[in-house]
Order: structure tokens, then C-alpha cells, then sequence
């Protein structure tokens, strides 16, 4: 049976719900898979890294490297090592080999909860590292100075591949074999990018007043409602890789994540959403289960037409959505075929009722949207 080349788009816990869903598909359908992953994190270790180091913010390729690693014992516990995360250091706890512990310094960063690994809290959770010294619930205490504090270990080791190897597809790639992934991953861009976003009510003091916001992080975090958004540079080259991969396809999935700072941004560079455009698979895209911060005020169906206000020449085959999340499914049904698209509903959520994709259940859902004949 010839493999169905699947390209799926986005960052972060939602990209990594889709590739695990798509990993569950393997037992009936041949699937090769490729992630194309934004660059624009800026907070967290990521942002860290970026701002000390440059070049791209491993974070958000991490967490779809891991996504995809194979299942022998010995790569499942590299996997969990990319993901660990290395805690702050209470004062007074002596570094190896020292028979004396420092003066107490105060760090006090946390991580950014965003970019923390998902070790046995579902796809898109919160992280599993624990709360950590200086968690929530815990009482706060002193830390010494520390540069590994909040880092995952993957994060570290991407970083060190693209500077040794001088380009991140080849770190990529190296990383993938290191983790026995079933797929590949590739950056939208091999040079990171800002994310800017004019924001109606971005201080709550001033609700009619339009601002604007300035990175990935506190975009991601707004309390405002998101006007437009851009991306700098405006235009920067695409993956190479990535463009060959969304000709070849048969399949682009688009979604589940967060919207402004996951989904769109792969259409706000012109030569992805040419390609996009042109590329003659079939699209889906995956609806999220509840708003986040940066789409508060939006209904599912303004998530769809978003899309299409960003990239109107956009079509679309299949919108699989969540039935309990979507209520109502006249309006996302008119905002889908507004896009040349049909809506299909299906449970795809985890049963405890937290906005959470249950990997094997989307990807049950996924294998007769994928599996079906033109």
C-alpha cells in the first residue's frame, strides 16, 4: 500500500495532540508524517535560549520530536530526557563537589508554563515536571543563581545540534534518529520570527483602546481581543524542506492550537501560503475544545473565519470538531462550507471534561476522514 503523506501544521501542546493522534492511526493506515512547526516562542527556555544564543526556539520542535519518538524502551527514555526539566536549586544545597554551600541568591524564574513537557499529563496539558520548588502551592523559598533552572534537557540538546551542525533541518533530523521518530519535523523557517498582534482592550483600563503587542508569549497571554495579526520580518524564506513536503502531500492538517500563535502564522509566510494554495492534497482542519486567553470572544466559527481572512484563497475539505465543544453546529457548519468545506463531528475529547484531545480518540477519528478514497 502506497504511504499517504501527511503535513501537519502548528506548535506547541496542540501539535503535538494532532501527531500523536496521527501516530494512532498507524495500525490502519500507512502514514508518513511531517511536522512543519512555527519559530516565534519567545518565552520560557525557549525565549532564553533565543535571546542568549539566537537562532531558532527549540521548545515548540521539541515537544513534536517527542510527539513522534518511536516506542522502543530505549527511545521512550530519551524521550522522557528531552522533556525533563532541570528545577531551581534551593539555597543552601551544596553543588557537587563543594563541601560548602553558597550565599542564598534569589532567582525566583519559573518557567513559562507553556513550554513545559507533557510526560504523563496527555497531549495538550499542563507540564509534568511537577509544581518544582517554586511551583504553585508551594511555598515560595530562595534559590541560588542557576542557568540550567527551567531548561528541558531537549531544548538544550537542539540547541547544541544547530550550532554544531550549522542548520536546524540537520539538527532536526539528527534529533529525530536520537528519538527513533516515525515522522519528521521541519521549522516553517530556518530564521525565527516575531509575532505581533494590534489588540482592542489590551489594558483593561482602557477597553476601546487598540494596542500593540509585541511577541509570541504576550500575545499568547492578552486579555485584549486580537485585531490582526503579523509576523516580523513580514516575509521571511521558508523551510525548503517544508515547501517540498506540502507539494508532495496528500493531506495538510491544520489545527488543533492556539490559534493566533500556532495555526496562523504558517499563513502569514507567503511562500508556505503559496504553497499551501497550491498544493494539490486534501486540507482538514481540527477545531480546538475551548477558547484560550488570545481567543477569548471568539466562536468556533470565528475561528474558521480567521482562515479564511488571512488567507482567502484557503479551501478547505474537512472540519472535524468536537461535538459538545461546538454547541450549536449550524454556524460552523456555514463557516465550513464557507471555506468549500464539510463539518464532521466526532468525540474527541478526554472523558475526565478537561479542553483536552485524547490522542486515541482523535486519531480514531482521523482514520476514515484519512483513509477515504478521493
Amino acid at each position: 500500500m502506497t504511504a499517504r503523506r501527511v503535513v501537519a501544521f502548528g506548535g506547541g501542546h496542540g501539535l503535538s495532540a494532532s501527531l500523536r493522534a496521527l501516530r494512532h492511526c498507524a495500525p490502519e493506515l500507512d502514514l508518513d508524517i511531517t511536522a512543519v512547526v512555527t519559530v516565534g516562542d519567545d518565552g520560557g527556555s525557549s525565549g532564553r535560549l533565543r535571546a542568549e544564543r539566537g537562532g531558532l526556539p527549540p521548545g515548540d520542535l521539541r515537544q513534536a520530536l517527542v510527539a513522534l519518538a518511536g516506542d522502543h524502551p530505549a527511545t521512550r527514555r530519551s524521550a522522557g530526557l528531552f522533556q525533563h526539566r532541570f528545577a531551581a536549586v534551593p539555597a543552601g544545597v551544596p553543588p557537587l563537589g563543594e563541601a560548602d554551600p553558597p550565599p542564598a541568591a534569589t532567582d525566583g524564574r519559573d518557567p513559562d508554563p507553556r513550554d513545559q513537557g507533557t510526560n504523563g499529563q496527555g497531549v495538550d496539558g499542563q507540564g509534568a515536571n511537577g509544581p518544582g520548588v517554586n511551583g504553585p502551592g508551594a511555598e515560595r523559598v530562595s534559590t541560588r543563581a542557576d542557568g540550567l533552572a527551567g531548561h528541558a534537557v531537549g531544548n538544550l540538546v537542539l540547541c547544541g545540534l544547530m550550532e554544531l551542525l550549522g542548520d536546524p533541518v540537520a539538527a532536526l533530523e539528527h534529533a529525530g534518529a536520537m528519538l527513533g521518530a516515525v515522522g519528521r519535523v521541519l521549522p516553517m523557517s530556518r530564521e525565527p520570527v516575531g509575532i505581533e498582534a494590534r489588540v482592542r482592550g489590551a489594558d483593561p483600563a482602557a477597553p476601546d483602546e487598540v494596542r500593540t503587542v509585541r511577541g509570541q508569549h504576550q500575545v499568547a497571554v492578552t486579555t485584549g481581543r486580537v485585531e490582526s495579526l503579523r509576523l516580523s520580518p513580514t516575509a521571511p524564506a521558508a523551510c525548503a524542506e517544508a515547501l517540498a513536503a506540502i507539494g508532495a502531500a496528500d493531506w495538510l492538517i491544520f489545527g488543533p492550537g492556539s490559534w493566533y500563535t500556532s495555526v496562523l502564522p504558517h499563513l502569514l509566510v507567503p511562500q508556505l501560503a503559496d504553497a499551501i494554495v497550491s498544493s494539490p492534497a486534501r486540507r482538514l482542519v481540527t477545531l480546538n475544545l475551548a477558547a484560550e486567553k488570545e481567543t477569548l470572544g471568539l466562536s468556533v466559527a470565528d475561528h474558521l473565519a480567521a482562515l479564511h481572512w488571512y488567507l482567502p484563497e484557503l479551501k478547505v475539505d474537512l472540519v472535524l470538531a468536537d461535538a459538545k465543544a461546538v454547541g450549536d453546529p449550524e454556524p460552523v457548519e456555514r463557516a465550513a462550507e464557507s471555506l468549500g468545506a464539510r463539518l464532521v463531528l466526532a468525540p474527541v475529547a478526554v472523558v475526565d471534561g478537561t479542553p483536552r484531545h485524547d490522542p486515541a480518540a482523535l486519531g480514531a477519528a482521523l482514520v476514515p476522514v484519512l483513509g477515504a478514497d478521493r
